[in-house]
Order: C-alpha cells, then sequence, then structure tokens
C-alpha cells in the first residue's frame, strides 16, 4: 500500500444504502489493485444547496448509518461532512474523518468541536481564502491536541459562476507540514447556475494529474454510477465507469 498517497472518493450525498455499496465495491476494487490507500466519502445531508427545493438527505442517523456500513462491509475508513459543532459528537460515532466543507473553514467553533473528536479533520479551503491562511485554520484545530488534520484544495472564486486552481496553493499549503489533498470534481464546479450549480468536468483528469505532478498526498473525487441523475453535483461527479482508467493514468504521474 502506497504510504505517501491515497485517495478519498464517493457519492456526493447518501441517496441509497444500494447506491453505496456499488460504488464502494467498484473503487475498493480498483485501489485494491492499483495498491492505493482508499476512504470512503458520502455526504450524509447536505447543508449548503443552492435551491430551497434541492435534495439534502434521506435522514440523518439512517444516511450515517449507511456509511457505517460500507466501511464494516469493505474494511474502509470513512469520511463525511460536519456543519456544526452540534454534529461533531454525534457524526464521530459513525466515521473516521469528519470533513469542513469549504464554506465553513473559518469557523472556530466548528474546527475546534472537531478537533476534539480527535478523529481526522478535513479542512476544505474555502473558495475566498488565500492558501496561507490554512495554516491558521488548521492552528485552530491543532490547537486541541489533535494533529491529524487535512488540507484540501478545491478552487478559487474567479468573478461570478466560476472557480479556477492556482497550483501555487498546493506548495503553499504543504509548507504547513500537514498532508494536503486536490478536490478534483468541486474544483470544475460553476456555483450557482440557475436553480442548482454546473461544471466542466471534461477538466476533471487534466486538473488531476496535474495536481499529482505538482505532488499532493491526497486525490478526492466524487463519483456516481450515474451522475446525470445524481440528486446532488450531478454536473461534476466521475461516472464509475470511468475510475479505473482516471485512476490509472493518475497513478503513472505519482509514481514517477
Amino acid at each position: 500500500m502506497s504510504k505517501d498517497f491515497f485517495i478519498i472518493a464517493g457519492p456526493c450525498v447518501v441517496e441509497s444504502k444500494e447506491m453505496l455499496m456499488e460504488v464502494a465495491e467498484e473503487v475498493s476494487k480498483v485501489c485494491a489493485d492499483l495498491n492505493i490507500k482508499y476512504y470512503f466519502k458520502s455526504s450524509y445531508k447536505k447543508a449548503n444547496r443552492t435551491s430551497v427545493n434541492s435534495f439534502t438527505g434521506i435522514g440523518d442517523e439512517l444516511a450515517l448509518g449507511y456509511i457505517k456500513e460500507v466501511g464494516e462491509k469493505f474494511n474502509l475508513e470513512t469520511l463525511t461532512d460536519v456543519h456544526t459543532e452540534q454534529e461533531c459528537d454525534l457524526v464521530a460515532r459513525y466515521v473516521d474523518v469528519l470533513q469542513i466543507p469549504a464554506f465553513l473553514a473559518r469557523q472556530t467553533d466548528l474546527l475546534l468541536a472537531a478537533g476534539n473528536t480527535g478523529k481526522i479533520v478535513n479542512i476544505k479551503k474555502a473558495q475566498f481564502m488565500a492558501p496561507q491562511d490554512m495554516a491558521k485554520a488548521a492552528s485552530k484545530v491543532a490547537s486541541t491536541g489533535n494533529d491529524k488534520i487535512w488540507l484540501t484544495e478545491r478552487g478559487t472564486f474567479f468573478g461570478y459562476n466560476n472557480l479556477v486552481v492556482d497550483f501555487r496553493s498546493l506548495v503553499i499549503m504543504k509548507e504547513t507540514g500537514y498532508p494536503v489533498v486536490f478536490d478534483a470534481t468541486h474544483s470544475v464546479q460553476q456555483p450557482s447556475i440557475g436553480e442548482q450549480s454546473g461544471g466542466q468536468p471534461e477538466f476533471i483528469p487534466a486538473l488531476a494529474r496535474a495536481a499529482t505532478a505538482v505532488g499532493i498526498n491526497g486525490l478526492f473525487f466524487e463519483t456516481h454510477p450515474d451522475p446525470k441523475n445524481a440528486k446532488s453535483d450531478a454536473a461534476t461527479q466521475l461516472s464509475l465507469k470511468n475510475v479505473r482508467a482516471f485512476l490509472e493514468n493518475i497513478m503513472k504521474i505519482h509514481n514517477v
């Protein structure tokens, strides 16, 4: 198993247990074949949606239970988002990694609560934050005595309804000494296009290859058996059938 590279992948949000199992089975097979450490990801609920009518989840504890079942069945460590300090203790009972969503990366109470669980905390860089400011976010978690921290790049606002990736940020964040992750699918998002966010998924492989060449510790991507009909992030999830070829190309670069 590669000691210096890992994958975080799964469907954007829990839609059903069957779909979670399908994704986990396929991605875990690919990662086993390629000798990659795999963390299964799915949001147990979506607190940040473009429209009030957008799908938010199937029920908190039901979804968390499904994520836990996936981890147990496939012997995987698991990750999901937390949105308030009150959620952290509950969610920590079900998963191995707590993820701080990008829009909440400056929320001190949330970062402290996540740190206090003792779990790994993945902080996604806000679209409006400079990469050097992530050291300050990490220091909030570290102040709890928890130094199990990852920092994730997911693109920066570039005018309205668009994101760009500044690859200098990966280098700057690595200076903190914490593992740096690149989020390949949210980085191609076009926020708040009409009633939902759009995206340019054709650029996922190129951005992922570039980030791998810079030298990341982990690669994050969302994947779904039928992206166009996904209940969240339909415009940016990688099709499950393309995961093997995608990761084979990534590992060629990483291994070099």
